[in-house]
């Protein structure tokens, strides 16, 4: 009898074992708790979605586990196969806060303790950081950043070559092409009007996107719409991976710390004089987020720029950037260079309050006077990742310098102003027949 007992308790022990290791079924799924729905809007990523609602870019993987859990059971929900690629449109579950384990999905990546990041200055450096900061020469890095310095180089561009031909927008060819800036090999999406050329080319909007992770970037992907905006409307635009995004050479610096992305950016526009589609006199610039900061710093190094527009763009000084950038979601690539750049240029030059002088010589908003072109300035009131402030200083110093600007704000939308995209859109569009289009065309 014992003996029996003994081999019934060992079945019914393999019986809870297979139960526990048997996948769930379906149905199972559907007590995932979402806290919030989201439509995905023109611009959004799910790094961005989890930096917005996390406070930590590689907490995606929750929202993926959350979203595919409901959209098992709710048809409204948009299952994600792949996470680089989402669309406008697509249902997504944001789930519980991750720090709540009971109302949160499992997931496979490391939870998010809190929703503040800690700053940078106040934080341990990591193994590798540390290794940056006593191996970097500061003092340099900080000289190849001022204006000055800047305008004293050389940006010779490259011949463009077509990698690539892709699916055609609507009146318009795409290809994906690449160009060089300092030796490096940097891709780019490229669109060309179809149609009879002007007499003097395509007038051109060179396109600088916004801070996305650089292992996740892809060329494709992303600003989909706003490209489309302006290639419909008789541009070509000229989208920069920047180093070390998707395919592109080099390294990743982040785009405040290093002069890099600028370099590459400024290297566009030489590339885009010698294109033969293109009028070389009539070269624009759009850019959102770090775009807008490289555009603002572009604008004020070389004259090629002749009109910019700039959407939730980080426009403040270092000053502010440094103090007055409180966003729960501020832009810090996981490059560790990129995470440490403030730390190491404060241990050379001391802070903007002890060093005015220096972090004033690196500000493209202390060169304001020499503003290439007119400027638009379109930012969320209520934009949870850069503070509307930046672009409001920005528009009373620009009027303070003598030039040409506007400045459009919208109540109760977000970073990628999704919720006025057509009409801040079509702000833009008009800005740019102004002031590059039509000015240019009527001389």
């Amino acid at each position: 009898m014992r003996e029996q007992r003994s081999h019934l308790m060992h079945f019914l022990c393999v019986l809870g074992l297979l139960a526990l290791l048997t996948p769930l079924p379906v149905q199972a799924q559907s007590s995932v708790t979402c806290a919030t729905t989201v439509i995905v809007q023109a611009g959004d990523s799910l790094t961005l979605l989890a930096g917005r609602y996390y406070g930590d870019i590689s907490a995606y993987s929750a929202i993926v586990a959350a979203t595919n859990a409901k959209a098992a059971v709710d048809k409204s929900y948009t299952a994600i196969t792949n996470p680089n690629v989402i669309s406008q449109g697509w249902k997504l579950c944001i789930p519980g806060p991750l720090n709540n384990q009971a109302s949160a999905p499992a997931v496979t990546s490391t939870a998010v303790a809190n929703s503040t990041p800690t700053p940078v200055a106040t934080s341990t450096p990591t193994t590798t950081e540390q290794k940056l900061l006593d191996e970097t020469d500061w003092k340099a890095l900080g000289q190849s950043l001022t204006i000055a310095n800047m305008r004293q180089r050389v940006y010779p561009g490259s011949a463009i070559t077509i990698e690539q031909t892709l699916a055609p927008g609507v009146n318009y060819s795409r290809y994906l092409a690449s160009y060089r800036s300092e030796g490096l090999k940097i891709y780019a999406l490229l669109t060309v009007p179809n149609g009879p050329k002007p007499a003097t080319g395509w007038p051109v909007i060179v396109f600088n996107h916004g801070y996305i992770p650089p292992q996740i970037y892809r060329t494709t992907e992303r600003y989909v719409n706003y490209v489309d905006g302006f290639a419909r409307n008789g541009y070509i635009v000229f989208k920069s991976d920047y180093r070390g995004h998707g395919e592109s050479e080099g390294q990743a610096s982040g785009g405040y710390g290093a002069p890099d992305y600028t370099v590459d950016v400024l290297n566009a526009v030489a590339t885009l004089k010698k294109y033969a589609d293109a009028d070389p006199n009539r070269i624009g610039m759009w850019g959102h987020s770090m775009g807008g900061y490289i555009t603002l710093r572009s604008m004020v190094i070389t004259k090629d720029i002749k009109v910019g527009v700039i959407w939730g763009g980080v426009v403040g000084s270092y000053n502010d950037i440094m103090n007055n950038w409180h966003s729960p979601v501020r832009e810090v690539p996981t490059a560790p260079r990129a995470r440490v750049w403030r730390r190491g240029l404060t241990q050379v030059y001391g802070t903007p309050q002890t060093n005015p002088t220096f972090w004033n010589s690196i500000s493209a908003n202390s060169y304001l006077a020499d503003l290439s072109g007119p400027l638009q300035l379109d930012h969320s009131v209520t934009d949870e990742e850069v503070p509307v402030e930046f672009a409001q200083t920005l528009y009373k110093q620009v009027q303070a310098a003598g030039k040409t600007v506007e400045l459009y704000t919208y109540p109760g939308d977000n970073h990628n102003i999704s919720g006025n995209f057509t009409l801040a859109m079509d702000r833009s569009i008009a800005f740019f027949d102004k002031y590059l289009k039509t000015t240019a065309e009527d001389e």
